[in-house]
């Protein structure tokens, strides 16, 4: 990748934040009082966005964008008045752009229908900012459009000049004369940087004849020049007389449009607005001196002014590129905070680092067992130490990928917002717990499954608003999105104040489809996971937003594939929540090294309560369930033997042991042979032919240079307790903790 690609990908990745933020914004200004602030951040955003297209000639990016500008610009100025549907316009717009961004990064070109919709909004922002009574964007550039010539103006008693020239404006110091200076020589060397079309000659302080020195220059010029030199050079004509007569040099009106340009395409540096005004051409240094001179002046007499107001008011450069100038240096300085807050470092860079670190993580490992078997104790101490650190630098290396969930929770308030007016429902989204961190490959996977839930909960679970009313409920709706740590684990909750799920009308489905049988007793919980089954649906129609059956099953298994569960809770007519809990990282885990005959296995350390010896007898057969269990202090303790489990064989051994894990709210015990201890595994993903063995879900090289492989336990633990055995046990647990 050149250094033009790379910096057209940070160009793109910036713009793309740009635009999240202003869809952030757009959305929350139709419930703001004072919008100033928020359209201002908005028109920044914009602005930014086209400028620094201008750098990289993206031509449609920076007309299309220009369009949506246009428009901000009126309604900050409070010409248009900001309401829903032009928050909706806007919203459509800034699609837009982040559709031309699409083309501009994967090198392709709009599809016809949405080029056709682009040329569609860009009329009606045409159309809007126009009634409100001001210039609109320019049209869409035409391919077959000739240049047309300048068409002159006619003046009376003058020759004919052209619209578009410089105008100078000359008053000569009365003691001119008297400092050798020669106006007419003034103006042949002009003419050798362009042509006077007209020179009108002017006496402001001519006294009458009786009363004229003829040393005294009474002259004054106003020049129409023709010249395509620029505002230094032809300054530069005036040098000999510029500190004692006055010179304003006012550019042709096409030149505002080049400064403005210029402007945009300067490099983000820290410079100050008279700098940005001398680097576009449109004020010169000697200019920029005479301003801060004067600004330095009324300063000495208390009276603060700004330079822009300085600049504009004597005539050395227009309000809108002074606008710009500005607009330059606000970007700058955001541009700098965030560079002081942050540092943007390639995601595939940390993937890298965190690979190493892993590495670092599995040789650490094998020089402490070494270490050990060694018996040197100073250089177990030595290790000891090492470990430390390269814990350390473990964390800190999954830290630089922790990312807060409130990008990925804000990028809802869109869906609602557009989905709810679709469906004619009126509903709030509700975030807490925004500032939550997780990996950043969690978040980006959750992104679908927290989709499918959200339309879920407005489609089926948000009734509308009449219906509500009847219910004696608020005619709004609310869903809730919250995230929390629990347990080294995270917990995501999309709950929302609808109807609820139908216990009987879900049973009554599931029966129909064979998923229960007649006769068969689920509790209210079996009954609401029936939800996640393929294909279930209780939708009496099919819309575009749900009814086929296809979302809660995929939700349970993109959760399930992130080593997560999904659990519902739910109460008829009163709205339903689904908890979602997440490993928070899928690189690095705390783990617990256990050994069955020759076989070692990680268990993840917060789920381990405790670790009990079982001697030979100790463990009993319910003779009706027939499901393992022991006695954990008068608590019946389902036992699951991994040994049996993944038909290790082997002899077992007189004392095993029993990791007591808590999953999935229920407790229950894995038998194995030997405890090794606390490892810090580096996950290593599964090769195809073994993805699909059940409870285990990745693998890790050990100290010993052996593979471990790693329990799935939720899985695991799920699937002992759907069998009938294990719930009868549980049933039977639950009734002896009530006794």
């Amino acid at each position: 990748m050149d250094e033009i690609e790379q910096v057209l990908g940070l160009y793109i990745s910036e713009s793309r934040e740009l635009l999240d933020e202003m869809e952030l914004l757009l959305l929350n200004l139709e419930n703001e009082q004072d919008q100033a602030e928020s359209l201002n951040a908005i028109f920044r955003a914009a602005h930014t966005i086209k400028g620094s297209a201008g750098i990289f000639l993206l031509d449609d990016v920076v007309h299309f964008t220009h369009g949506v500008e246009s428009l901000l610009d009126k309604m900050r100025d409070g010409k248009i008045a900001s309401n829903s549907e032009l928050t909706s316009l806007l919203l459509d717009c800034k699609d837009h752009i982040s559709l031309l961004l699409d083309n501009v990064e994967h090198k392709t070109v709009l599809a016809d229908h949405d080029f056709l919709n682009g040329k569609a909004l860009l009329q009606t922002l045409i159309i809007v900012v126009k009634q409100g009574g001001t210039d609109g964007p320019k049209e869409p550039p035409n391919d077959n459009t000739q240049l047309v010539p300048t068409q002159d103006v006619e003046r009376e008693n003058s020759p004919k000049v052209l619209s578009d020239n410089w105008h100078i404006s000359v008053r000569y110091h009365p003691d001119s004369f008297r400092f050798g200076m020669d106006p007419l020589a003034i103006l042949r060397y002009l003419t050798t940087l362009g042509d006077i079309e007209s020179i009108t000659t002017l006496f402001p302080s001519l006294p009458s004849a009786s009363e004229m020195d003829p040393e005294t220059c009474y002259l004054g010029y106003e020049i129409n020049f023709n010249s395509q030199a620029n505002k230094l050079d032809i300054e530069g004509a005036f040098d000999f007389i510029r500190d004692d007569s006055q010179v304003h040099i006012i550019p042709p009106s096409s030149r505002i449009s080049d400064f403005i340009t210029l402007i945009e395409s300067l490099p983000e540096q820290d410079i100050q607005l008279g700098e940005i005004l001398v680097q576009s051409g449109s004020l010169t240094p000697n200019e920029l001196e005479f301003a801060l001179s004067l600004q330095r002046q009324l300063k000495s007499q208390s009276i603060e002014v700004p330079l822009g107001t300085l600049v504009v008011n004597n005539g050395l450069t227009q309000q809108p590129v002074l606008e710009s100038a500005i607009a330059k240096q606000n970007q700058i300085r955001d541009v700098k905070t965030k560079e002081i807050q942050s540092v943007r470092v390639d995601a595939e860079k940390l993937d890298q680092l965190i690979n190493l670190v892993g590495e670092l993580v599995i040789a650490g490992a094998s020089s402490s067992l070494h270490a050990h078997r060694s018996g040197d104790r100073v250089l177990i101490e030595s290790f000891s130490m090492l470990t430390r650190l390269v814990e350390e630098v473990r964390d800190a290396a999954l830290q630089l990928r922790m990312v807060q969930i409130g990008a990925t929770f804000t990028r809802f308030q869109r869906v609602v917002r557009d989905v709810a007016k679709e469906l004619g429902k009126d509903i709030e989204l509700v975030i807490t717990g925004a500032e939550t961190e997780l990996d950043k490959t969690v978040v980006e996977k959750i992104s679908d499954p927290l989709m499918h839930l959200v339309r879920n909960s407005m489609d089926h679970g948000i009734e509308t608003p009449d219906v509500r009313m009847d219910n004696q409920k608020c005619a709004k709706g609310k869903i809730t999105l919250n995230a929390y740590h629990d347990s080294g684990m995270i917990v995501i909750e999309v709950s929302d104040d609808g109807a609820g799920l139908n216990y009987e009308k879900i049973l009554k489905k599931a029966q129909q489809k064979g998923l229960v049988l007649e006769g068969e007793t689920l509790d209210v919980q079996e009954v609401n996971n029936l939800i996640f089954e393929p294909g279930f649906s209780t939708a009496d129609s099919v819309t575009n937003l749900s009814g086929r059956g296809v979302g809660m099953d995929v939700v349970k298994r993109n959760i399930t594939d992130l080593r997560g569960t999904v659990e519902v809770q739910s109460t008829f007519g009163h709205g339903a929540m689904f908890s979602i809990r997440l490993p928070l990282t899928l690189a690095i885990i705390d783990g617990f090294l256990v050994e069955i005959e020759k076989s070692s296995f990680v268990i993840p350390l917060n789920m381990v309560l405790e670790c009990v010896q079982l001697s030979e007898g100790n463990s009993d057969i319910d003779p009706n369930t027939q499901q393992s269990y022991i006695n954990l202090r008068g608590e019946v303790l389902p036992i699951i033997r991994l040994r049996s489990l993944f038909n290790l064989g082997g002899r077992v051994p007189k004392r095993e042991n029993v990791i007591v894990i808590s999953c999935l709210g229920s407790k229950v015990g894995l038998v194995v042979d030997k405890l090794v201890g606390e490892y810090h595994t580096f996950i290593k993903p599964l090769g195809n032919i073994f993805i699909h063995i059940q409870g285990i879900s990745g693998s890790t090289v050990i100290g010993s240079g052996e593979v471990a492989l790693i329990l799935d336990v939720p899985n695991l633990v799920q699937k002992i307790l759907t069998t009938e055995s294990a719930k009868a046990l549980y049933s039977q647990t639950e009734r002896m903790n009530v006794q």
